[in-house]
């Protein structure tokens, strides 16, 4: 029989979907999660790799992860983080910007490795991005992928920036 394409290969595929009465509920969550697997990846002796994502809704995990690391001792000190995006153009100091407002709501919090700290670089001259993109997705693969990919769900549906009908 001819294979089906892969859209139509995959198209009922069933994704675990968990549902939560409200916004607290679920950050907890999450945050409970990414704290088990930064917690077994530490005692394996191997990092824990996240991807990581800014606006609204992973403000909630965030000050989750770090009220842990403050109050029950949850180090970052094995952790590895790639943020999903950056604006372009945009200095790192910027208001607007993802570093700061990564270095805000976790990396000034907790103690992990700035050298662990990979955010898109948004000072790069035009005809350096691609091979940075590049490079950043090498450095991922190198470590083995990522662990786990946290994502935001903004107001219009749009899932990590893929807007609909994008």
């Amino acid at each position: 029989m001819a294979r089906l394409n892969l859209l139509e290969e995959t198209r009922y595929e069933k994704l675990p979907v968990t549902v939560y009465a409200d916004q607290k509920t679920a950050s907890l969550a999450v945050a409970g999660r990414i704290a088990a697997l930064i917690r077994s990846r530490q005692a394996a002796g191997k990092p824990a790799v996240l991807g990581l994502a800014t606006g609204v809704t992973p403000v909630g995990v965030y000050a989750e992860l770090v009220r842990q690391h403050r109050e029950e001792g949850l180090s970052f000190s094995n952790v590895i983080t790639f943020n999903l995006d950056e604006y372009y153009p945009m200095k790192p100091d910027a208001v607007q910007s993802y570093v700061t407002f990564m270095n805000e709501n976790l990396f000034d919090h907790v103690d992990i490795d700035r050298a662990n700290v990979h955010i898109p670089d948004g000072t790069l001259e035009q005809d350096a991005v691609a091979a940075f993109c590049l490079n950043y997705e090498h450095q991922i693969e190198e470590l083995g992928g990522l662990d786990l990919q946290l994502l935001g769900i903004g107001r219009t549906g749009h899932i990590g920036f893929n807007e609909p009908g994008s």
